[in-house]
Formats: structure tokens, sequence, C-alpha cells
């Protein structure tokens, strides 16, 4: 296990934990975490170590949102400034830098062959991204090979139904902030699941279109994961998981959606939105979709 430092595309330092298997290879597991959380994961180290020991690298790495606040440090033009990042003030669309620069960062490194891994939010940007680089016809996309998607959240609707009745009062104070221009205040603590800014409750009250992709309805046609052309893995639980459908009725339903001819889309029975205790089982759920491949 290394240490691996770099930088976003927007100048933003980023650091990783990097897996190697015994033999070289070009195939590598790129992983993007969730909100509020981090590359120190037993999920993470129990994939890492199945993904090894088959002959696949792993990476992990703490993008601008781990934990709820931080100070980073964003170089741009040969100047260095703080930058305030977490999860509470992070915009869900500047995963997108984060993720391309580690891409950027394992082509240098030697990898040819990567798939992108996400939980829950990391989900989110995984999508957001592969989108954005597909619309931009990026040479990214020739070493993208595969997208495992774990407890993808439709963030937009699950927030509606956490709020309930209250969503349009937080909705207009934080349009109020908005107009006063304190995007970086603290909403008040019961507008969201854990602290956040004015600024991030925006992006997915409001400001939403980019990343409402995941409306699991029946008359969804999912046109953001419909356009994911490389082999599609896709997983929850049904313990505690954050999805409005029971589990295995949302499995039968976007396996009726979605068109990818490699698709892999089930679920874990006993495992919660984490996958607490399932972690092995997740782990040789995926290694066994890379090796199909």
């Amino acid at each position: 296990m290394e240490v691996i430092y770099f930088l976003a595309t927007d100048g933003i330092k980023l650091d990783g934990l990097l897996y190697t298997s015994e033999n070289k290879t070009e195939d590598i597991i790129l992983s993007i975490h969730g909100m509020g959380s981090n590359c120190m994961k037993k999920r993470e180290t129990t994939i890492a170590k199945l993904a090894n020991e088959n002959g696949i690298d792993y990476f992990c790495f703490n993008n601008r949102g781990s934990e709820l606040v931080k100070y980073t440090r964003r170089y741009t033009e040969g100047k260095r400034e703080k930058d305030l990042c977490g999860t509470s003030f992070e915009d869900v669309l500047e995963g997108y830098e984060d993720i391309t620069g580690a891409i950027i960062k394992l082509k240098e490194l030697g990898y040819k062959n990567i798939y992108l891994q996400g939980h829950s939010l990391g989900c989110t940007k995984i999508v957001y991204t592969y989108n954005e680089l597909k619309e931009e016809n990026d040479d990214m996309l020739n070493n993208i090979k595969g997208i495992i998607l774990n407890s993808l959240v439709d963030i937009p609707r699950t927030l509606k139904i956490y709020l309930r009745d209250n969503f349009d009062k937080y909705l207009t104070y934080a349009v109020e902030q908005e107009r006063e221009n304190n995007l970086k205040e603290m909403m008040p603590r019961e507008a969201f699941i854990h602290p956040i800014s004015v600024k991030t409750f925006l992006r997915y009250a409001r400001d939403n279109k980019e990343i409402d992709f995941a409306n699991f309805g029946e008359d969804s046609e999912l046109t953001k994961l419909n356009n994911i052309d490389v082999p599609l893995f896709m997983r929850w639980g049904n313990d505690n998981e954050m999805i409005v459908q029971k589990a295995d009725e949302l499995v039968d339903l976007l396996n009726n959606i979605i068109r990818n001819p490699n698709k892999d889309i089930d679920y874990i029975d006993g495992a919660n939105h984490s996958y607490m205790d399932k972690e092995e089982e997740l782990a040789k759920q995926i290694i066994e979709f890379i090796k199909r491949q």
C-alpha cells in the first residue's frame, strides 16, 4: 500500500491509497467514496485485498467531499490558496475535476484499464463524470473499461421525502440566504441528515438538473444510465437502504429499463447502505464482474 498525492484538474490537492498486486498489472479499480466518508473503510480494504489477489490494483482516494468539513489547498497559476471543502461545502459537480484528475494520475502510473467504482454519492459523481466525458468525446473514455455503482441514491427525491412538508420552507430559507450572499452559511440543523451549507443544499434541492438521473420510476427512461456503454455493475442492499422501492422490485425495474448488454444489476440480501458485514460478498461479486469482461 502506498500513499499517492495528485491534483484535481482544477488544482485541488488530493491524496489516496494505492493497493498493488504481487505482479505488475495495467488493470485498476478507481474508487469514489460517498457523503461524509473517506478512503479508510473496511469496505475499501476488503475489495482491495481480493482485487490484488486477482491481479487487479486498487486506488481509493479522499475527494474534496471527504469528511464533513476540512481545509485543502488549491494550486493555480503557481499560487497556493486555502480552500474550504468537505461534504458540508462541496458542489457535487466538482467531482468531475477530482475523478478526471485521478484518472490522469493513474495513466501516468501506467494503468490502461480503469474500472470506476462508486458508493452512494460517489456513484452520482461517476455517472455525471462519464456523461460529461462522453459529451466532450474525451480520450479518457478509452481507459474506462467498466462502471461499478454501489447504492446509487436519487438525492433530490430522497431529500424531498426526508423533509416532507418542510421542503419548501427550507428551500425558501436557502434562497433568501443566497440573495444575501450567504452561500457558505449553514442551513438549520433539521434541513439535512448532517451539517450542510446553503450552497450545497441548493445543489441538491434546486440546482439538480445534472444529477437528477436516478429517478427510479415506472416511466423513467434513465437516459444518463442508458448512456453508459461500458459494462455496468449495480448493487444495493435490502436492509435500511436509501431507496424508495424494495430492493428486489428496484432490480427488476432497472433490468427492464437499462439496455446495457453487459449489465449486472442485483442486490445483496441482508446488506445495508454501507454493506456493513457484507463487504466480502460485495467484493466477491465485483471481482467476478471484472473477470468476466
